[in-house]
């Protein structure tokens, strides 16, 4: 096996020509700056230069390994570079997992943080419901979660980073569109109303669930995502609650009311990540990001 002073000592010939000035430009005798090239050649199995008293040339294997000599030489120039850059968190890989209304809300400002402090990190993102995010963080595809439901698992840590509140998406033609001011839990009584599945959309369901209690409206649909409940909202096919962020889909058709009871925000947001993990930026991520800093507690 051949060793990188072998190679860059035959660089230097190969670039000169001539052994006397490659070894001045190593800072080395000729001799020793001979025996490498030697070494190399016999490690390779071919010659590599044609010298004689008066000069030296390359011969067509030479010219062949001269190429893949000089990229070797880079990577092992900037390897130690790029390792001390990933160590610290400012180079490498990020893989991202996000719930569909993250995309909406938070996952903007996250991508804009990761544009201004990880320039240099590739960003991967997944589209995952948070069942699908901890499997990923558990098999190692994902190195930070944003999700809903807090994890019940020893190997994650996480910490609280968004909430907002519920809000009634009623049809601008129904009698609780057209009024104004809160709505209370108790006008959806009789109501059709557009639900979650408790199967793909359970953190939701349940807080629906929540609001509804001793409540009887017509559940009609069931659907998974916000978007699609707010598309059937607009075509008049019933009322729907909703997180806030979802203001944003701006749908014809649809008014956004505060319900009355929950007006606090109780929809919640949480980074998940492994507590063995090795990926420096993702730790600077949590560090440096303003959005994935840990909420206070909400005063009773």
């Amino acid at each position: 096996m051949y060793s990188l002073e072998q190679v860059r000592g035959f660089v230097a010939v190969a670039e000169e020509l001539h052994f006397g000035r490659a070894a001045d430009r190593l800072q080395m005798t000729q001799p020793p700056l001979s025996r490498q090239i030697q070494k190399l050649e016999r490690s390779i199995g071919v010659s590599l230069l044609d010298r004689n008293n008066r000069s030296v040339t390359l011969t067509p294997a030479g010219l062949a390994f001269l190429v893949e000599a000089r990229r070797l030489l880079i990577i092992a120039d900037t390897a130690p570079e790029s390792a001390r850059r990933i160590a610290e968190g400012v180079a490498g890989r990020l893989s991202v997992g996000f719930t569909a209304m993250t995309a909406v809300g938070v996952l903007s400002h996250v991508l804009a943080e990761a544009d201004a402090f990880l320039p240099g990190v590739d960003i991967v993102l997944n589209e995952l419901v948070s069942d699908a995010q901890f499997e990923a963080l558990l098999a190692g595809d994902l190195d930070l979660a944003l999700v809903r439901l807090p994890p019940h698992h020893p190997e994650f840590d996480s910490r609280l980073v968004a909430r907002e509140p519920l809000v009634a998406a009623v049809p601008a033609d129904h009698p609780l569109g057209r009024a104004t001011g809160p709505v209370s839990a108790s006008e959806f009584e009789g109501v059709d109303m557009i639900m979650y599945t408790s199967s793909g959309a359970s953190y939701f369901a349940d807080l629906v669930s929540s609001v509804l209690v001793n409540v009887r409206p017509r559940s009609t649909q069931r659907l998974t995502q916000v978007h699609s409940m707010m598309s059937l909202v607009g075509a008049g096919r019933g009322a729907a609650i909703v997180p806030a962020s979802a203001s944003t889909f701006h749908i014809d058709g649809v008014v956004l009311r505060p319900i009355a009871e929950w007006e606090r925000p109780v929809v919640e947001l949480r980074a998940v990540w492994r507590r063995d993990s090795s990926n420096a930026s993702m730790r600077r991520a949590l560090d440096s990001f303003s959005t994935l800093q840990p909420l206070p507690p909400v005063a009773p």
